[in-house]
């Protein structure tokens, strides 16, 4: 396997280059770090309700849907990504996504701690230290492949994390700033100080080879990599991938007539948060949206979960749910079939 030590990219390309290595056939590790400040945000979301668009638009601040779940998070330089992609059959790889993240995941908390951080693994996707987050992960699967991406967080811009972020009114902003600052933590903030780049992407390096072993280093996109990356970009930079699940924003509860409702509910499980947007016909659901922040594989089964819940009823959600996920060998870490029932009812 090829280990991809390129520094600082165009912001683009540090989304880009990872989903366009297993469209080509070919593992990989990358390490690399934006050259400028973006937002990204998981493949599950609403940009709509989770964006500030109009803030982002007027600071020329790009937004970007990546094909892994997880929630919107605001990136830049200040962050060193870590990107492993790796084939499903690789004997490496452990069976169950859960296992996954424990296993890979040893890297960053054994880089962490070289650094004398005392970093430790927080199911399903967390590195903490101190009791604050440090690192923000996900896996996703592309073809054949599993994507595993995250960060060593150097230092974070907390004001603008919170600025892009929708949110209903100015107390509420604080809040989250403040407990935003509260629960997350860098290597600065930790340290009192920041390491050179050049030893964080050694240790990086040395501690994903432990798992890895060798990795043959290179330092440059190849020209077919660049050209599946140009690519991906003439369809992931547009409106259309980015808006793909959008819809119009509505009330919690909005009755249409005797009978009829329009319900756009939300429910926080440990694997993160689940919002449903449905449309419920005598307690029957006639129409519904599933979007959030967690994780979901394969992550084209989401849109089947979506047909199969309608013409149930809602009392009927986790039963279904829990079929589904058992007729097509789905995981979702952190979510299980009662979580969707419980996003109806809440």
């Amino acid at each position: 396997m090829k280990l991809y030590h390129l520094g600082s990219v165009p912001w683009a390309d540090s989304q880009l280059l990872y989903h366009a290595l297993p469209r080509i056939g070919r593992e990989g590790l990358n390490l690399l770090s934006p050259a400028s400040p973006y937002v990204c945000i998981g493949y599950f979301q609403d940009v709509e309700q989770e964006v500030d668009l109009e803030y982002c638009r007027a600071h020329n601040i790009p937004v970007f849907r990546r094909e892994v779940g997880g929630g919107a998070v605001y990136l830049d330089g200040e962050q060193l990504f870590y990107q492993l992609v790796i084939h499903k059959d690789n004997p490496l790889v452990p069976k169950d996504k859960a296992a996954f993240y424990r296993k890979f995941l040893q890297a960053p908390i054994a880089a962490y701690r070289a650094l004398g951080i005392p970093a430790e693994y927080k199911p399903v996707n967390d590195i903490i230290a101190n009791g604050r987050k440090i690192s923000g992960n996900g896996v996703a699967e592309i073809g054949d492949y599993i994507v595993f991406v995250g960060n060593l967080i150097v230092d974070f811009d907390y004001e603008t994390m919170v600025r892009v972020l929708k949110v209903p009114d100015e107390k509420f902003r604080d809040k989250v700033y403040k407990t935003l600052y509260d629960n997350l933590s860098t290597i600065r903030r930790e340290l009192g100080t920041a390491p050179p780049r050049e030893e964080l992407w050694d240790l990086l390096a040395e501690k994903f080879t432990e798992i890895l072993g060798p990795l043959e280093v290179e330092t440059a996109v190849d020209a077919q990599w660049r050209a599946e990356a140009d690519r991906l970009a003439g369809r992931m930079l547009t409106d259309e991938w980015l808006y793909r699940r959008g819809r119009p924003q509505i009330g919690r509860e909005v009755t249409i007539r005797s009978g009829v409702q329009v319900w756009q509910k939300a429910y926080k499980a440990p694997g993160g948060l689940i919002r449903a947007v449905a449309e419920i016909r005598e307690g029957v659901i006639a129409d519904i949206s599933l979007s959030g922040d967690f994780f979901f594989f394969p992550a084209e089964r989401l849109a089947d979960l979506e047909r199969a819940l309608v013409g149930v009823r809602v009392e009927e959600v986790e039963n279904v749910v829990a079929r589904f996920y058992a007729e097509h060998g789905v995981e979702s870490p952190g979510v299980v079939p009662a979580d969707f029932a419980a996003v109806l009812s809440g």
